[in-house]
């Protein structure tokens, strides 16, 4: 029984060998393909097992048609082998010195981790890298199972080409390496002469079936003839490669190219993309951006405004803004959507409002989109009205700008607040913003503070250390005086502007520790570094996406925006006047008007505000300190019974501070009345004392640890942490009662939190 079975597996194949070789090339070709795509995270080494697989493929498909198995049986032989063999391969990535039980478990835990951050977690993207490894193997190894069974069982080689070749030609489309042309050729060469064997081979057997002549020379003559051809043909295809110039399917790809974006965005919250990917030429302005190691944007119109005559500002267009560092990119958190009908005030009710009273002017723009790309509109800085139907995205439950979702290729007219330009009384000066203060809104605080583990390493950490040491020698030490000495720095010859870092930053987990080690990238790289440091240092910011000022025409108002203007820069929050932008790419690329100085301001000393958009109302410029009454005669300390007097003044404001104080306790909270605001506005108060969340830590978590520490608000801490999940993530309205015991558990903690003070001890508890 062996040796007849030892027997059948060693006697030719019908086809023969040589055609077995052939369906081998065509499944490693593809496999090759991908491996040097390094289509995980641009790490070459994660997908060395691909060819391997391929080949795995290959030999079962071929297994199951020498034996006769029905399809059926070899599919489900196929699949079990395909599920024992390929999570162990993957595995031996992850854990590249475990046994093969610990590597199989790696695969399904990294697996397991993805579907739980995309699906419970509620994350936008997942770091998981693992589920992207093993879906790659286990389409290395379907092309070969399919091709072997397809050739060997059927004789039908059209199929196993037309699909393979499809994956090897999307795969070139979206690397950018030049050198995957041969990949192709060798692909092609593989395909033809299996093509030119399988019909030789046909032709020989209908010739010897009708006893016409002799069957191995019309064969051979078939052979010679198809190699003479296969091998014109691929020459003919390189010349015409490397010397045509006209583009027959141009159209079709630029119609497909927005189908594709959405597609490519899409798949950037499964798998993570490869530094090197090629891109599409425009930029997205989606959900997330992944900043990999290449930026080749086309010179194509992308807009064209038309704004007041003679107006020469260079305004910036933003699309875009993202609230969460994702290490290698960025995203916008729990996104919801609000519509807005035309003419009515778009940032109304979100908590990215205006502050009352902010040095902000109106100007109007008519913008018209020269592609079917962008479905965002744009604006500088804050928009207020847009003449069509639009729907405002926001990130987080308590709704903060993201960005403008708009019909693709609808001109609109746009109203946007701008900063007052400091030639107009009352206009923006760096006086009053270094004036604005630390006041800042605690829902503010909560998400544009945040960084993730691993964003900053020895590098990154020296570079906010040399720059905070700039900013105090030069006589200022406010958040703006930091901005603006990290705007310097980043500019500085010290940082080189590239569009091309591709193996750079591979091997690094976060490109904030990446570009300050070897200061070189582009404007994604610059800004942000610039975002994070500041987040270090407790200052909100934001990273944003849009385009850089255009070509303007002064005497029409005529702005052309070209697609190689996309650009990212960062909005720093200040106190009383909102999100201002700071561009710190360096290069010359920025095109940024600096602010003159102003007249001196008293710094702000209004307190954080417990609503989540609002902040202080600007200050007035004035100059010199404030005036105090001079002591004398006639003054209140030389008055008989002055001090009597002053006493039984303090004791009617402090029983009137303590009266406000109960009266407000009672009245219960009003800003912060949303389960994520309620969440926020504890979470700031708690930091203040040392006691704040990791960033890694749940809701829950946080509120188990800080019940640890006060027992006695326990019940209250799980209330809150509980409506902030089930309305972030489970995405649940609550009902009145509900929110009622909310608010009541929030009116309690505001209280029972200040006991933090005396528990500095415990600190480490929280750790």
């Amino acid at each position: 029984m062996i040796g007849a079975t030892r027997a059948r597996l060693l006697r030719a194949p019908a086809e023969g060998w040589i055609s077995l070789v052939l369906v081998a090339i065509m499944a490693v070709t593809v496999a090759w393909s991908l491996d040097d795509a390094a289509l995980v995270l641009g790490r070459r080494d994660a997908t060395t097992f691909l060819p391997w697989v391929a080949l795995g493929g290959v030999v079962v498909g071929f297994a199951g048609a020498r034996f006769g198995w029905g399809r059926p049986l070899a599919h489900l032989v196929g699949a079990i082998l395909a599920a024992l063999i390929v999570p162990i391969l993957v595995g031996s990535v992850l854990l590249p010195h475990g046994s093969f039980q610990a590597r199989y478990e790696a695969t399904a835990t990294a697996c397991v981790n993805a579907v739980l951050d995309l699906v419970v977690r509620g994350l936008v993207v997942t770091r998981e890298t693992g589920h992207y490894m093993l879906v790659l193997g286990l389409i290395c190894w379907a092309n070969g199972q399919f091709a072997a069974a397809a050739v060997f069982r059927h004789g039908r080689p059209i199929g196993p080409i037309i699909v393979l070749g499809a994956i090897l030609i999307a795969n070139m489309s979206a690397t950018n390496h030049d050198y995957q042309l041969w990949f192709l050729v060798l692909f092609s060469l593989a395909s033809l002469f299996l093509l030119t064997r399988l019909h030789a081979l046909d032709e020989r057997a209908t010739w010897a079936r009708r006893r016409i002549g002799d069957p191995a020379t019309v064969g051979a003559l078939y052979i010679r003839g198809g190699t003479v051809f296969v091998l014109i043909t691929v020459f003919a295809a390189l010349t015409l490669t490397a010397s045509a110039r006209s583009a027959p399917l141009a159209g079709f790809w630029e119609g497909a190219k927005p189908a594709l974006v959405d597609i490519s965005q899409w798949l950037q919250r499964i798998i993570p993309a490869a530094p090197d990917s090629r891109s599409l030429g425009v930029p997205s302005f989606g959900a997330q951006v992944t900043i990999g190691g290449l930026w080749s944007p086309s010179n194509d119109p992308a807009l064209e405004i038309h704004r007041t005559p003679g107006d020469p500002y260079p305004y910036y267009w933003r699309a875009t803004a993202y609230d969460t560092f994702t290490l290698n990119g960025w995203t916008s958190s729990t996104l919801t959507q609000a519509a807005r009908d035309p003419g009515t005030s778009i940032l109304s009710g979100t908590l990215d409002r205006i502050p009352e009273g902010a040095a902000r002017t109106n100007v109007t723009f008519r913008i018209e989109p020269q592609s079917s790309f962008y479905k965002v509109a744009f604006s500088p800085i804050d928009p207020l009205t847009i003449d069509r139907p639009v729907t405002l995205d926001l990130t987080g439950t308590d709704g903060y700008f993201q960005s403008i979702a708009i019909g693709p290729s609808d001109p609109y007219t746009v109203t946007a607040a701008i900063p007052t330009r400091q030639d107009i009384p009352g206009g923006l000066t760096n006086n009053r913003l270094r004036a604005a203060g630390t006041a800042y809104p605690p829902g503010i605080v909560a998400r544009y503070t945040r960084i993730p583990d691993g964003a900053m390493g020895p590098e990154a950490t020296k570079l906010i250390e040399d720059i905070k040491a700039k900013a105090k020698a030069s006589g200022h030490d406010t958040p703006f005086d930091l901005a603006e000495a990290m705007v310097t720095e980043l500019r500085s010859d010290r940082y080189s502007y590239q569009t091309n870092v591709i193996g750079v930053c591979n091997q690094s987990s976060s490109i904030v520790e990446c570009f300050a080690k070897y200061k070189q990238g582009y404007c994604e790289h610059y800004a942000s570094t610039m975002a994070i440091l500041l987040r270090h240092e407790g200052i909100p910011t934001r990273l944003v996406e849009g385009f850089l000022p255009g070509t303007l025409d002064q005497r029409t108002g005529g702005e052309l925006v070209l697609t190689s203007s996309a650009h990212a820069w960062v909005e720093v929050y200040f106190p009383g006047y909102g999100w201002e932008m700071f561009d710190p790419t360096g290069g010359g690329v920025a095109k940024t008007v600096e602010l003159a100085e102003g007249t001196k301001v008293p710094l702000a000393t209004v307190p954080p505000l417990p609503s989540l958009g609002l902040g202080s109302r600007p200050p007035e410029d004035q100059g010199g300190p404030s005036r105090r009454p001079a002591g004398g005669p006639g003054s209140v300390d030389d008055q008989t019974g002055g001090t009597a007097g002053l006493m039984v003044v303090a004791a009617i404001l402090f029983v009137s501070v303590l009266l406000a104080a109960f009266l407000a306790w009672r009245r219960g909270p009003r800003s912060a009345s949303t389960p994520d605001g309620v969440y926020a506005s504890i979470a700031a108060l708690a930091r203040r004392f040392g006691f704040g969340p990791r960033p890694t830590q749940t809701a829950y978590e946080y509120a188990s640890a800080l019940g640890d520490i006060l027992p006695s608000v326990r019940p209250e801490l799980q209330t809150v942490a509980t409506a902030k999940v089930e309305v972030a993530y489970g995405r649940q309205v609550l009902g009145e009662d509900r929110l009622r015991g909310l608010r009541d558990s929030y009116r309690r903690l505001r209280v029972q939190l200040l006991r933090l003070a005396l528990r500095r001890r415990d600190r480490r508890r929280m750790r």
